[in-house]
């Protein structure tokens, strides 16, 4: 398994931990393959990623992914797709023997100790990236109609830097 961690930072030699929002342990952060095109955005990039699970209704399957038959979609907003499009991020691949398992179901593994990643590769077609991995993305005014349907449903869902999202 690879374990990845996404920054806009070019030659990160040694990624120390660092304390995160209201977190006590300063920890390094990496994600998992399968989640890992929720992190092909510039940081700050106000998104929502879906996709089903075991118990999602054949109602949410449908209303969400009926259209596509997509299993994964991310969507973003209209004024961040130029963003997005002309952006370019550096994916750091890490040893996974060297992290522990932190949340399932986001796909994220921290080390409480600092680690050197052992190969870095720029992206800088990120939509080409995105697509190549399956993933519908979607482009909408606000993501805020989105993320009120999300909440009410039963799909997986990671919504990432919300609060750089337009406020309706």
């Amino acid at each position: 398994m690879k374990l990845f961690h996404f920054s806009e930072e070019p030659g990160i030699q040694v990624f120390e931990p660092r304390t995160i929002y209201d977190q006590t342990d300063a920890k390094v952060w990496t994600i998992d393959e399968c989640h890992a095109p929720h992190y092909y955005f510039p940081r700050a990039c106000p998104r929502v990623c879906i996709w089903p699970k075991d118990d999602t209704s054949d109602m949410d399957n449908e209303r969400f992914f009926g259209m596509s038959k997509t299993s994964r979609m991310i969507a973003i907003e209209t004024g961040w797709y130029e963003r997005v499009k002309k952006g370019s991020i550096y994916r750091y691949t890490f040893n996974a023997a060297d992290f522990e398992l932190e949340e399932e179901n986001a796909g994220y593994y921290v080390s409480r100790r600092p680690v050197i990643p052992m190969e870095v590769e720029r992206i800088d077609d990120l939509i080409t990236a995105i697509v190549n991995e399956g993933v519908e993305l979607r482009i909408t005014p606000s993501l805020q109609p989105l993320r009120e349907q999300i909440l009410k449903s039963t799909v997986n869902f990671s919504m990432i830097r919300m609060r750089n999202a337009r406020q309706e």
